[in-house]
């Protein structure tokens, strides 16, 4: 009998980890940071893990024989597959034994170079030499007796999969992480066509927004923040994800409208260079043309990457912002905060936030420091944001569109919620527990 078991994602939001046996193979779906756990026992810089048997005595990461890279002797992992480069999917894949191969899709295995070039290493951060292989929607990977088939998802990262994943007992369905409100939607209609073929006996479904709830898209984001820069009367600071090429889409595209230049970071320059030749991105803002430029902070030495990306296109300081403050949108975050005193934020300068309320102690407590930030630099906040997961009434029409025989919640805080709102057949939902074996 095939089963699967969820190691990581269970009552929290993220750290997705789920191991499926079969016969004599074993694969991992995802391989991600426990991002909650962690911060149980660490808060960086001040406390951070120094070696890995810490992670595993406390249970953030799980026991997994065979799959890490300081196990000896022959890896009893066959392979991984990484449904998208978000650090709750992707974190611990640090640490993992380099002969096992990691399967992706094409545009994760491009933005997973660049995250490897750009973080400074350590053993939780060192994604060197993983043996990436790629896939795209229509492909099946077979490792011995289990098959997968990813197909798109829409998420607020590009190269996004859910999983259909093939057993010698029957198949399940992993969602990863999906949406049905942004600019490329049709990809998760894709996705739920897919899995309602698969005649599944299990689907693992995120349901991340059992309490965040809301009706709005991508295009009425970028609607919002042309308003709001259009009334600006100064400099125009945001804060949001580099790897939300949507949202990036979402700021240029407003930026253009009111004739200001996009001022981004050199990461968020690296990441567009790393994916120019991706060729399924739409949208995506050129380097070297139009009105995007890259905001660089002074400092005495730059990265091999950052002096690469910046000879790509043009580089403004903070003086060239204090000069003329009325021509930016610049993208910025609260740990650049510092570096900007030097900029002389007129009367009418405002401040863009574009991404996630804060949802724990630590992010309140950052949120605190920007305001307290703001009030120095004498900028309103605005909050423009639309979520990167499903919304509650999608999600139950997902779910029942798929048809699985059984149905179980993880990366949510609520699954008892999602149990008694989403399930038109309460008897087929289930709570998974943690590290706990489920048949296929």
């Amino acid at each position: 009998m095939a089963r699967v078991s969820v190691l990581g994602g269970v009552g929290e939001i993220g750290g997705n980890k789920i191991l499926v046996e079969d016969k004599d193979v074993r694969i991992m779906l995802d391989f991600g940071m426990s991002i909650t756990q962690r911060a149980r026992f660490f808060s960086d810089p001040y406390v951070s893990p120094r070696r890995p048997e810490s992670l595993l005595s406390l249970g953030i990461i799980p026991r997994v024989e065979g799959v890490y890279s300081w196990d000896v002797g022959e890896k009893k992992v066959d392979a991984i597959f990484l449904s998208h480069a978000h650090l709750d999917h992707y974190g611990y894949l640090s640490m993992v034994h380099r002969d096992v191969p990691v399967y992706c899709g094409e545009t994760t295995e491009r933005l997973m170079a660049a995250i490897t070039d750009t973080k400074r290493s350590s053993f939780e951060t060192d994604y060197r030499g993983l043996g990436y292989k790629t896939f795209r929607t229509g492909a099946t990977v077979k490792i011995g007796s289990i098959a997968v088939r990813p197909v798109h998802v829409d998420h607020s990262i590009p190269g996004a999969y859910g999983l259909m994943v093939e057993t010698s007992t029957g198949s399940f369905v992993y969602t990863g992480d999906l949406r049905a409100h942004g600019r490329a939607s049709h990809l998760t209609q894709d996705f739920a066509r897919a899995a309602a073929e698969s005649d599944a006996n299990l689907l693992l479904t995120e349901a991340t927004n059992m309490v965040g709830g809301g009706v709005s898209s991508e295009e009425e984001v970028a609607r919002k923040l042309e308003t709001v820069i259009r009334d600006a009367k100064g400099l125009v600071m945001a804060s949001f994800s580099g790897m939300d090429t949507d949202r990036l889409t979402s700021f240029h595209m407003a930026a253009e409208g009111t004739d200001r230049k996009l001022a981004i970071s050199m990461r968020q320059a690296y990441l567009i260079s790393v994916l120019e030749g991706d060729g399924h991105i739409e949208g995506l803002p050129r380097l070297g043309k139009g009105n995007v430029v890259i905001y660089r902070r002074n400092k005495k030495r730059y990265e091999k990457w950052e002096e690469e990306v910046s000879a790509k296109a043009d580089v403004i300081t903070s003086e060239d912002l204090s000069a003329t403050p009325k021509r930016y949108v610049v993208a910025t975050s609260l740990s650049d905060m510092e570096g900007m005193v030097g900029v002389k934020a007129t009367s009418g300068s405002v401040y863009i936030q574009s991404t996630s309320e804060p949802y724990n102690e630590e992010m309140e407590l950052d949120m605190q420091r920007l305001i307290e930030w703001l009030d120095f630099y004498g900028m309103p906040l605005y909050h423009i944001h639309v979520s990167g997961h499903i919304m509650p009434q999608q999600l139950r029409g997902l779910v029942s569109g798929i048809g699985a025989k059984r149905v179980a919640p993880i990366h949510t805080e609520h699954p008892e919620l999602f149990l008694k709102y989403a399930m038109e057949k309460p008897d087929s939902g289930f709570l998974p527990v943690r590290n706990e074996w489920i048949d296929v």
